[in-house]
């Protein structure tokens, strides 16, 4: 007697979501071109069950960071009403949109590597961070605490260029050069 599609469906979920999370805590530890196998042993599957829903590794990281990106574009309006000043949610955001890139390790370069099968995942990033990025900027140069001509994506760009880590450059310096271009946006108090 075969289980009904309702019950297929939701095991096909929970181990969808086992594997995003496997994913998710394996790229933590060893970074985003951690082993198959590693992740399909942590989420308790075979590597056909990964391959099956995830049939290259673009999607698999896409998949992953998918509701990490979707948090973090939400966070900007939040951000912009509890802040006491838009150059303050700016900071707030960044400061996420930093801890999201420092945490995943290689991410940035995978970003950088010209792979074709991640080209959605920068789609994703600049359809989604770029347009908050760019509300918050707007929001600082209309209160006059940034230039008008610093653009989301260019200022996302650099951010994102500071947080390739490396043996000799940590997450804390990453943190600290983020801080320290954006001091550098800040326009003088009048």
């Amino acid at each position: 007697m075969t289980e009904p599609v309702g019950v297929r469906r939701a095991q096909a979920q929970r181990t969808r979501s086992g594997v995003l999370a496997a994913a998710s805590a394996v790229f933590v530890d060893q970074g985003v071109q951690a082993p198959i196998r590693d992740i399909a042993e942590r989420a308790g599957v075979g590597v056909g069950t990964i391959y099956r829903n995830f049939p290259t590794r673009a999607d698999l990281v896409t998949a992953v960071y998918r509701h990490q990106i979707d948090a973090c574009t939400a966070l900007a309006p939040r951000l912009l009403e509890e802040s006491a000043s838009p150059f303050t949610a700016l900071t707030r955001w960044v400061d996420a949109f930093v801890e999201f890139l420092v945490t995943k390790h290689g991410l940035g370069a995978a970003l950088g590597s010209g792979d074709p099968g991640l080209e959605n995942l920068h789609a994703l990033m600049l359809d989604t961070l770029v347009p908050a990025c760019a509300t918050l900027l707007d929001a600082c140069a209309a209160a006059d605490e940034v230039d008008p001509g610093i653009t989301a994506y260019t200022l996302m760009r650099a951010i994102g260029n500071l947080c390739i880590t490396g043996p000799d450059y940590e997450q804390d310096e990453a943190k600290r050069m983020v801080a320290a271009l954006l001091a550098g946006c800040r326009r003088p108090a009048q």
